[in-house]
């Protein structure tokens, strides 16, 4: 019998500057969040684009590696397991978030340059 698994894969773009938590026990964790989009034609013909935001957690060795390479805009694919976590919030309201832990990635848009001091031009 095939066996069914809990597997996503994405592709988007970061819609922020990721967040790098180094915890008490000593794991990292990044989280980020990124937009897929749709494009399709409605009943009237006209193309219309959906966005859909989802949250990204990485954790270990990847959320150390991925924290320098990528920033908001970053084209991103990834691949993981869907998460469903449950917490009260602050109000007292039970909820349920939904993230994607990711398990590996591919960087679709160049590696950010870090920031340098500019060369002095020379004045004509």
């Amino acid at each position: 019998m095939i066996s069914l698994r809990n597997h996503v894969q994405l592709i988007g773009h970061l819609g922020n500057d990721p967040e790098f938590v180094k915890l008490n026990d000593g794991k990292s964790m990044l989280k980020m969040s990124i937009a897929t989009n749709e494009t399709y034609l409605n009943v009237k013909g006209e193309e219309v684009t959906e966005t859909e935001w989802h949250n990204l957690i990485a954790w270990g060795k990847s959320a150390e590696r991925l924290q320098n390479q990528v920033k908001k805009g970053s084209h991103l694919a990834v691949a993981g397991k869907l998460q469903h976590r449950k917490y009260t919030g602050k109000d007292g309201v039970n909820r349920t978030s939904t993230q994607v832990l990711v398990q590996s990635y591919v960087l679709l848009s160049k590696k950010p340059k870090t920031t340098a001091m500019a060369e002095p031009q020379p004045q004509s």
